[in-house]
């Protein structure tokens, strides 16, 4: 059986998407697959997700695009200069809601929705218990199903995947 190995590093709404997707196509696929989260990462595995959010600032690929109105307006690929993003108060809430907006509208699945996924097609969720303890987060801070452990246990895994992810 092909083995995957990701390392999930970011905690952004954008950034949770490619460890999930990524591990449940391989698990789709037959892979055997395990995910390690380890520093913002964890935040893709805490139960409260409401903390996921969009940077769109110093992050000049990301398009703004508005998921609403005419086609001409959908079009329109707003490039908004990172000092204005930067002082305009909650600028990360309106991009937060406007890629959640688009997403709906393109009926791609929510991060809950490929985080289940996942589970049910037995991925196995790694957290690193050194970063759980360096931002003091409790077990009971994330979802169940996962297995806390340093990275030499996960080293082990790895080194013997197929492929292997630094997300």
């Amino acid at each position: 059986m092909k083995k995957l190995a990701i390392i999930a590093t970011k905690g952004t709404l954008d950034w949770a998407y490619p460890p999930y997707i990524l591990a449940s196509t391989a698990a789709a696929l037959g892979y055997e697959v395990q995910i390690f989260f380890t520093f913002y990462g964890l935040q893709l595995v805490r139960k409260d997700m409401s903390c996921l959010k969009v940077s769109p600032l110093g992050n000049p690929g990301m398009p703004m695009k508005m998921p609403f109105g005419p086609k001409w307006f959908r079009d329109i690929n707003w490039n908004i200069p990172n000092i204005i993003q930067a002082n305009i108060p909650g600028f990360e809430s309106l991009a937060t809601a406007l890629m959640k907006q688009t997403i709906a509208n393109n009926g791609v699945a929510t991060i809950p929705e490929l985080r289940e996924l996942c589970q049910e097609a037995e991925v196995k969720f790694l957290a690193c218990q050194m970063t759980v303890e360096l931002f003091g987060f409790e077990h009971s801070d994330f979802i169940d199903g996962i297995d806390y452990v340093g990275a030499a246990s996960f080293f082990e895994f790895a080194g013997e995947s197929d492929i292997c992810l630094y997300i």
